[in-house]
Parts: structure tokens; sequence; C-alpha cells
């Protein structure tokens, strides 16, 4: 990691296989916290904050038991709220769902305030693709194209921030 910041990742998913592979691809990069439903997101969110250790990405599945992360991401946003936080300064938001119909994107983004959508199968590549869409990982030039394992790094949690939200 670049100055020795790790990221931190939320990941909210209930699906044992999903939440394992993208555990898998994202740990390299930061500590990983994960959930299983839309309620613990929203409890481990506000802990985060209220310990002035906030995530920078959350990776949070559409279709979830208790509560789903459509209602859970508007929740997280009026969290943000409270504590001033706006515009880049939003957690980036990736939902995952096996939905790919307009309704489901659309609900996602403009309603519910996801920065990004990845519609599973989850893969390391695309998984690693979208972090680096939105700012949070780099690659070397060398890695461009294909990433291989153990090439990209983390950037420091302020540099992430101040970048323009994607979607």
């Amino acid at each position: 990691m670049e100055g020795g910041i790790a990221m931190r990742v939320l990941i909210a998913e209930d699906d044992f296989v999903a939440r394992r592979i993208i555990k898998d691809v994202v740990s390299p990069f930061g500590d990983c916290d994960v959930v299983l439903d839309g309620k613990e997101a929203i409890d481990a969110f506000k802990m985060a904050w209220n310990e002035g250790a906030p995530y920078d990405l959350v990776c949070m599945d559409i279709m979830m038991p208790n509560l789903d992360g459509k209602e859970a991401l508007k929740q997280i946003r009026a969290v943000e709220k409270e504590f001033g936080i706006k515009g880049s300064q939003e957690v980036k938001v990736i939902m995952t769902t096996v939905l790919d119909d307009p309704k489901t994107v659309f609900h996602s983004f403009y309603r519910s305030g996801a920065t990004s959508y990845l519609v599973k199968p989850i893969t390391k590549q695309k998984m690693i693709r979208e972090m680096q869409n939105l700012g949070l990982i780099t690659v070397p030039a060398q890695g461009r194209g294909s990433v291989p394992d153990g090439s990209a790094t983390g950037t420091p949690p302020g540099t992430k921030r101040d970048q323009t939200r994607n979607g």
C-alpha cells in the first residue's frame, strides 16, 4: 500500500460464494469487513464513521435478507449527509446483482446513489477494473490491459475521496 495506508472495504453479501470471491479479490488492496445483510451494512458503516475510520469502498448485493441493498444504500447516503459528507467525498459503492434489467440499474444508480454496478458472476478482472475506474487502486504501466497478481496498489484514503464520483 502506498504510504502504508490500507483501503477500508465493507462487503455486504448474503451469498457465501459471491462473498468469498469479492473478499479474495479485494483483500490484497485493503482491510475488509463482511456483513450478511443491509441492516448489518448500515450498522457497520455508522460504526466505522463513529470510530473515525470510514470505509473507502462498499461492495453491496442488491438482494439481501432483512434489508435489501438499495434501501441500505439510501440509508448509508443519509448517514453521510448527517456527517456532512457529500458529492465526491461520499463512499464509493459498487452494487452487485444477478439482475441486469434496466429497471434494476435505474433504481441502483439514480434512486439509491450507487457509484457503480456489476452483474454477477463477479470476476477478479471485473472487480479490479471497477476499482481502477473509481480511482481506488492504481496499476503500474506494464500491467495495463491485464492485471498480474499483486501488481495493483491501494491509494491513500485522502486521495480516493477527492476523485469525482462516477456513475
